[in-house]
């Protein structure tokens, strides 16, 4: 009874979070009026394709360093399969990420056979390398920002934290392995680490990398292109703070995006525009996410049924895993 509560806890938060945060943004913290002033003066088709471009960009990215973690540590199963999963999965992120993610690794797991190293491959691999990404990015942004301490102040704290957290893994991780003092689960997670050799890491650290620096650019353009003007350097320091954010569960980002962006670039334009900005953004990767679901999701659902008819009947999957890089 207390398991199935904290279930329909979890999929009625993101809705009761976002209503609340809408609420508050279009009833209570936004004059319409300019609100609407505010997108008069956006260039929609350059917005939109750079919106586009940056929502396709990480699908196709994330789907392919995803498959190549899966491919590299696990077994290769071949890569239009893993991009129909993540593919069929982006339905549900119209609602909610973690949604999204779920139904992803899910169906990785019956891809794979339950293997339970897939999904930890799939998603900490890319996850671990994206979060270090990010913290250096945060880093070398901190030099070029204007303003004092205190105008900075959140990606300070963000930085500090971070690298707080990384070096205190490590050394933990160090010092256990040498035996010289235990860490409870430290040596687990050493024995883990060393599945993944730096070198075959390296690709995902610079995939990511690359990803990092269009990111950037693309919501540079996009919010110029919408008539909000924001420095590249704050653009570098604070995303990281917006993903941070969109942790937050709610329906599809909405409420949380738009609080998020006008809190991080308060000083770049009116709080309007920025919540403008936001939601526009919000809108169109709702529709991009749905319209990437219907596309992969058909092919998606038959690919998990013919795997499971299958492993049934004894015949060989269609999708198998073909052998397990251990195999040589």
């Amino acid at each position: 009874m207390i398991q199935s509560s904290r279930m329909r806890w979890k999929h009625v938060l993101p809705w009761i979070v976002s209503a609340g945060l809408l609420f508050y943004v279009f009833n209570v913290a936004t004059d319409w009026g300019r609100l609407r002033a505010a997108t008069e003066q956006a260039d929609l088709a350059f917005f939109l394709a750079f919106t586009v471009a940056d929502r396709a960009a990480f699908f196709i990215v994330w789907a392919l360093l995803q498959a190549a973690a899966l491919r590299r540590f696990v077994a290769q199963v071949p890569v239009r399969s893993i991009i129909a999963i993540r593919g069929g999965s982006e339905l549900l992120r119209a609602v909610s990420n973690p949604l999204s993610d779920g139904a992803f690794f899910l169906g990785l797991g019956q891809l794979t056979g339950g293997r339970l190293e897939a999904v930890l491959a799939a998603a900490l691999v890319p996850t671990i390398c994206h979060f270090l990404v990010l913290t250096l990015q945060m880093t070398l942004a901190l030099p070029f920002l204007e303003g004092s301490f205190d105008s900075n102040r959140d990606v300070f704290v963000a930085v500090a934290i971070t690298w707080v957290v990384i070096l205190g893994l490590a050394i933990g991780v160090h010092i256990s392995a040498t035996g010289s003092t235990r860490i409870p689960g430290a040596r687990r997670v050493r024995n883990w680490l060393e599945r993944f050799p730096l070198r075959e890491i390296r690709p995902f650290f610079f995939g990511f990398l690359a990803l990092t620096v269009f990111d950037i650019v693309i919501q540079g353009l996009a919010s110029r292109a919408f008539g909000v003007e924001i420095a590249w350097s704050a653009l570098a320091a604070r995303i990281p703070l917006l993903y941070l954010a969109l942790v937050i569960p709610s329906l599809g980002n909405f409420g949380t995006r738009e609080l998020a962006w006008a809190g991080l670039f308060s000083e770049f334009g009116s709080r309007d525009a920025l919540i403008a900005y936001a939601f526009a953004v919000n809108s169109v990767f709702l529709i991009l996410n749905v319209l990437i679901g219907i596309l992969f999701l058909k092919r998606a659902l038959e690919l998990l049924a013919e795997v499971r008819k299958a492993r049934k009947t004894g015949e060989p999957a269609p999708a198998p895993l073909l052998r397990d890089p251990a195999d040589g």
